[in-house]
């Protein structure tokens, strides 16, 4: 079971914290987004041994994703949200390692958490 918690309306210029967090191990958890009308994309992971990182090009630099190894708990920290950055925010985790995670298969998803950025 992965499981979400934060998310939020906030203005242009906030910040916002997203958690995740498995009931198993998992090689990485993932960070996804889904805006309106658009296809779910991308947007950080994490490695949860070894603590690498990868990041969408849209957010390197304002988004960090990080794990809390006391917690069990995988973070995304969103700065200077934008309005494009509006959507159902996802994680998910994988069993399979891979040095990309850009492109490894996430198989255990959660609920999803609405990010709201007002202009």
């Amino acid at each position: 079971q992965v499981v979400q918690s934060g998310g939020g309306l906030v203005q242009a210029g906030d910040s916002l914290r997203l958690s995740c967090t498995a009931s198993f191990g998992y090689y990485a958890m993932g960070w996804f987004r889904q805006a309106p009308g658009k296809e779910r994309e991308f947007v950080a992971a994490i490695a949860w041994r070894a603590g690498t990182t990868d990041y969408a090009d849209s957010v390197k630099g304002r988004f960090i994703v990080s794990r809390d190894v006391y917690k069990d708990t995988v973070n995304l920290q969103m700065t200077n949200l934008q309005p494009d950055d509006t959507a159902v925010y996802y994680c998910a985790a994988t069993l399979t390692s891979s040095r990309n995670l850009t492109i490894v298969t996430y198989t255990y998803w959660g609920q999803g958490t609405q990010a709201t950025v007002s202009s």
